[in-house]
């Protein structure tokens, strides 16, 4: 569904992102993990046509990035971090704009909108600003443009970031039910989420790919089975007792 081969993003003489390959297929929730400046946003950029691909290429569901962008883009739906809303708008309006924007025929607007909201669990905010939410129910809603037109695959940046237990659990559940039947690609510093909610993850470095597995086989790794000391020895090259690279 997601295919990423060499993917290289260059700025002027700086290397972010250095030939990164991996894929993302229906039903499994994939985790981008990395220290701040590793390259995650940037590969996220790339793969949702933001930032022009230096070099490589990207395919979302038969769709090249660079030479079909657009058609990429209406089977992704995307949520970076701190996704900006028009916090003016009541939800269920900002939802029906956004179904409109996506091309959504007119007839299936309403239809697409209560799903969603059924789907994020916003019945009870529907009819409230976006500006008067909690910033849980914003990540929801948030969630829930990027679900309007349907998309195969999901890519979101950082989506329990800022957000308290609760509200980061609730938000943990909705992206293992929405992978069922979607491919999702979650970028996160949050240990425990790769744990809970991903079927593989990959850890990045400078722009590189250090590792690639289930997170058991990055335990594994660790005599105390310990994932942070792992990601802790690849990503800062240090030696860590109990780790074996």
């Amino acid at each position: 569904m997601l295919k990423a081969v060499n993917l290289t993003k260059n700025f002027d003489q700086f290397q972010a992102v250095k030939g990164v390959s991996f894929e993302v297929n229906k039903g499994e929730v994939v985790g981008f993990l990395g220290p701040n400046g590793a390259g995650k946003s940037t590969t996220m950029k790339m793969i949702t046509g933001f930032l022009v691909i230096s070099q490589g290429n990207v395919q979302v569901c038969g769709y090249n990035v660079g030479e079909n962008t657009k058609g990429a883009q209406a089977n992704i739906g995307y949520v970076p971090e701190n996704a900006p809303l028009y916090e003016d708008l009541y939800v269920r309006e900002f939802l029906e704009f956004i179904a409109r924007m996506r091309n959504l025929e007119e007839e299936k607007v309403h239809e697409r909108v209560a799903h969603v909201i059924s789907t994020c669990s916003l019945e009870e905010v529907e009819f409230q600003t976006i500006e008067t939410l909690s910033k849980g129910f914003k990540r929801r809603v948030s969630l829930a443009q990027a679900l309007i037109h349907d998309p195969e695959i999901l890519i979101l940046d950082e989506p329990t970031d800022g957000l308290d237990p609760n509200q980061k659990h609730d938000v943990r559940q909705l992206i293992k039910k929405l992978s069922q039947t979607k491919g999702i690609l979650i970028s996160t510093h949050i240990l425990e989420e790769v744990e809970e909610v991903c079927d593989r993850c990959l850890i990045v470095g400078k722009g590189e790919i250090l590792f690639s597995g289930s997170p058991d086989d990055l335990k594994q790794k660790s005599e105390h089975n310990k994932i942070q000391d792992v990601f802790r020895a690849l990503t800062t090259g240090e030696r860590v007792e109990g780790v074996v690279l």
